[in-house]
């Protein structure tokens, strides 16, 4: 199991938003990149970061941190961004210095297209971001519910050669309420690519809960506020998931 340590930009500092929400946000580092080499001494074996500027302006926002943090952990992790990345210049431009994986959301969503050319250009690079409630797909930073399945969209993104899929649990992100262990085995069981958890992790309990599913497709979950807030001990985590048996 793949515990990805997520680090939120917002106006150059480290963040936490509750329920995707700008205006409630909980900043705690004002020096991103040397958070991530915090994690990566806790031995993290990849970043997690959005760009929550860009998400909003459609375009990246926070380039300097994003650039800080490559710089500080080298090629000893892979890392992957999110927010803001509408072209294929924005991709290019981050994997020539450094990111590994990028990650498309909401313009996956309303531009297929996009996506599919994308994954043409940059195979194996590029990961699909989708956040749902009730089994429906949200976008624009999760304002707006539409009334596409999740399942369905993630059989055709997967046709497209996403590398894999983050699935996220609006209803519980950046809550500490738990992970929707059965919608995210049921997105897994119906792709064959891998599926990475995203929101409501607690405590080592969650993370128990999703390494007894690996075997079912789950093969990663992002951390955020439990790890910042100390509900969960990263090490720890990372041990139990090492020396997880079924």
């Amino acid at each position: 199991m793949l515990l990805i340590p997520a680090i939120d930009l917002k106006d150059g500092q480290c963040v936490r938003l509750r329920q995707g929400d700008l205006d409630d946000a909980t900043v705690f580092s004002t020096d991103p990149a040397a958070q991530a080499q915090h994690w990566l001494d806790l031995g993290a074996r990849r970043l997690h970061l959005v760009d929550l500027n860009g998400a909003v302006a459609g375009k990246p926002r926070n380039e300097a941190s994003i650039r800080a943090i490559v710089k500080a952990v080298g090629d000893d992790i892979p890392v992957q961004i999110g927010g803001g990345i509408r072209d294929l210049d924005t991709i290019e431009r981050y994997l020539d210095f450094g990111i590994r994986y990028v990650i498309i959301g909401t313009a996956a969503v309303k531009n297929p297209g996009f996506l599919q050319d994308a994954c043409s250009a940059f195979p194996g690079s590029v990961i699909v971001g989708l956040d749902a409630k009730d089994g429906k797909v949200a976008t624009d930073g999760w304002s707006k519910l539409t009334g596409q399945n999740v399942v369905d969209l993630a059989r055709k993104f997967e046709d497209y050669g996403c590398e894999s899929i983050i699935y996220t649990d609006i209803g519980r992100d950046g809550m500490l309420s738990g992970v929707n262990i059965e919608a995210t085995v049921r997105l897994a069981n119906s792709v064959r690519i891998p599926v990475i958890a995203s929101g409501g992790v607690t405590d080592l309990s969650d993370i128990e809960a999703l390494c007894a599913v690996e075997q079912e497709g789950v093969s990663g979950v992002i951390l955020g506020r439990s790890i910042y807030e100390g509900t969960l001990d990263f090490a720890a985590a990372q041990d139990l998931a090492d020396e997880w048996q079924p």
